[in-house]
């Protein structure tokens, strides 16, 4: 990979090549990112087209304060949220056109959703986990899954959210917890 601030200052030229090595370097990240927030396949796929274009349109805007990386997975979660909040409040419109008789079904989080970086035979596990998962309140969502599911280190977490590290602990420790009361609440063993 070219060095990043050569990169940066070719993606400014509009330069192609840099922009595929962008997208070559990125796109798996990008991907497992949305996917994780969005929980659909196709979903990630154009939210992942649409944080490339982004990209190499605001490219001008990143200062390089942050890494390049940085700087995209703040796109792809920034995008993934704004989809998530789209797709509930039309869920919300269309339960309320069907109290009123239109039959608009919805359909948000498949039931079975299964994240590519899970191991097969813990497929049920990780159903369960990531249902869990959807019940914590966004910020430590985010921060879960930044830190757990795509392994981001406290430190880049926080340069992603835009916050303290001091906070990103703070926020994973409480989503611990709470994940700890709802599989505990919520998955009881088969006896």
């Amino acid at each position: 990979m070219l060095k990043e601030e050569i990169l940066v200052q070719e993606l400014r030229q509009g330069n192609e090549a840099a922009f595929k090595e962008v997208v070559d370097t990125y796109q798996n990240m990008v991907y497992n990112t949305c996917l994780a927030i969005v929980k659909s396949e196709e979903d990630a796929e154009d939210i992942a087209q649409e944080v490339f274009v982004q990209v190499f349109q605001s490219i001008r805007s990143f200062k390089g304060e942050s890494k390049l990386s940085t700087w995209i997975y703040r796109i792809a979660t920034t995008k993934s949220l704004d989809f998530e909040r789209k797709k509930k409040r039309k869920k919300r419109f269309g339960f309320v056109r069907s109290i009123f008789g239109e039959d608009s079904q919805v359909v948000v989080n498949p039931p079975d959703f299964q994240h590519p970086g899970v191991v097969l035979d813990k497929k049920e596990n990780a159903s369960i986990l990531f249902k869990a998962i959807d019940q914590l309140p966004e910020n430590q969502r985010i921060a879960f899954i930044l830190n757990k599911v795509e392994g981001l280190s406290y430190q880049e977490v926080s340069e992603v959210l835009e916050t303290s590290v001091s906070s990103i602990e703070s926020l994973l420790h409480r989503a611990k917890n709470n994940l700890r009361k709802i599989l505990e609440k919520d998955y009881k063993p088969r006896e």
